[in-house]
């Protein structure tokens, strides 16, 4: 059954933005969605509200234990005034199994996807249409329930915010320079890694905020046992040129899976390019790059789609690939993925849903 969602709207609308001037995540539209949970009785409550300040207990667990999930996913419309979602079913699929690990009750996939669809309909008007922009959707769940003792929360909200967006980094599709962690730990197997929650990322700020201190974009993580296997660079998932080979450390419990990575994964096995899904020694890595064989690298995510990496430091080894260039396949494969997410080109994939 079809959620009966209400929907109050802005007494005034704000006035839209610069399109050009868009930046990442600090502007934000007119409404947002909320949906309340209570043990006993469920998710109830469904409605669209203006975009506001809520208001929650001091004692609320998301402020003391951390009971939290996100997802991160766009809109975007095509020059017929289509509004398209990029593969919103493995976002709303993720965001489950991130409330499994966090002990939050699960959501209905089909009444998630319903309410995104309809608060993108409230706010069409604030998705940008210049190149490189969309607009960003961020469902999340919050345990709300007031205690100071460690258990699950028994009442939850789920919202979710728009964010009209440009470019996550300001250089755009260029090359950026990463060093390697050794310091610090992101996640461990048999932690919560694979999972979108607000604790996984504090747990990488120190680390970002030394490599930026640094001159470094963004930071390349090893596992957090052996100190030495290939895990996520920052925001996004990492892949690998080697030898005519695409290499991408595996998912096996400390990696989150990312939409992007898969429909990459899916892209390339598509032109007959070779993709291994395996463990990744920095050692190997190194040697790759000594013998000429590291040919591109890059991140993968929502927010940038494709980041070429130029240049990995690891301790006083660097390692500069394809000259601080955008490799072939990195373009290659950030214009075919955005294509398809702005109707420029055909949908082989079925990876498109359209609002209507």
């Amino acid at each position: 059954m079809a959620l009966n969602i209400t929907v109050q709207k802005a007494a005034k609308l704000k006035d839209k933005p610069d399109w050009n001037k868009l930046g990442f995540g600090r502007i934000f539209t007119d409404h947002m969605f909320i949906m309340d949970y209570t043990e006993g009785k469920g998710w109830h409550d469904p409605r669209i509200v203006p975009y506001g300040p809520i208001s929650l207990d001091p004692a609320a667990v998301i402020f003391h234990y951390g009971q939290e999930v996100f997802e991160g996913m766009k809109a975007y419309k095509n020059e017929a005034g289509e509004i398209r979602l990029f593969r919103p079913e493995k976002n709303i699929q993720r965001l489950n199994i991130s409330n499994d690990r966090l002990c939050i009750p699960q959501l209905d996939e089909a009444d998630v996807m319903q309410a995104i669809e309809e608060l993108v309909n409230v706010e069409k008007d604030w998705i940008p249409t210049l190149e490189g922009t969309s607009l960003y959707i961020r469902p999340f769940v919050i345990g709300t329930e007031a205690f100071l003792g460690v258990h699950p929360s028994h009442n939850y909200m789920f919202m979710i915010i728009l964010s009209p967006v440009g470019a996550y980094y300001p250089e755009g599709v260029a090359p950026v320079k990463i060093y390697i962690e050794t310091k610090y730990v992101r996640a461990v197997k048999g932690g919560t890694g694979f999972t979108k929650t607000s604790g996984n990322y504090a747990a990488s700020l120190k680390s970002q905020v030394e490599a930026q201190a640094q001159g470094f974009t963004q930071v390349l993580w090893l596992d957090g046992v052996h100190r030495k296997y290939i895990e996520e660079v920052g925001t996004m998932n990492v892949m690998f040129k080697i030898d005519g080979k695409f290499v991408t450390p595996a998912l096996e419990g400390s990696i989150l899976g990312g939409v992007t990575r898969n429909s990459v994964i899916e892209m390339l096995r598509h032109w007959g390019c070779a993709v291994e899904e395996r463990e990744l020694s920095i050692d190997e890595l190194y040697e790759a790059h000594k013998a000429g064989k590291l040919e591109e690298a890059f991140g993968t995510g929502t927010a940038a789609v494709i980041s070429p990496i130029g240049e990995i430091v690891w301790g006083d080894k660097n390692m500069l690939i394809n000259d601080f260039k955008t490799g072939p396949y990195a373009q290659k494969l950030y214009d075919s993925i955005t294509d398809i997410q702005n109707g420029r080109a055909a949908d082989p994939f079925g990876w498109v849903r359209i609002v209507k």
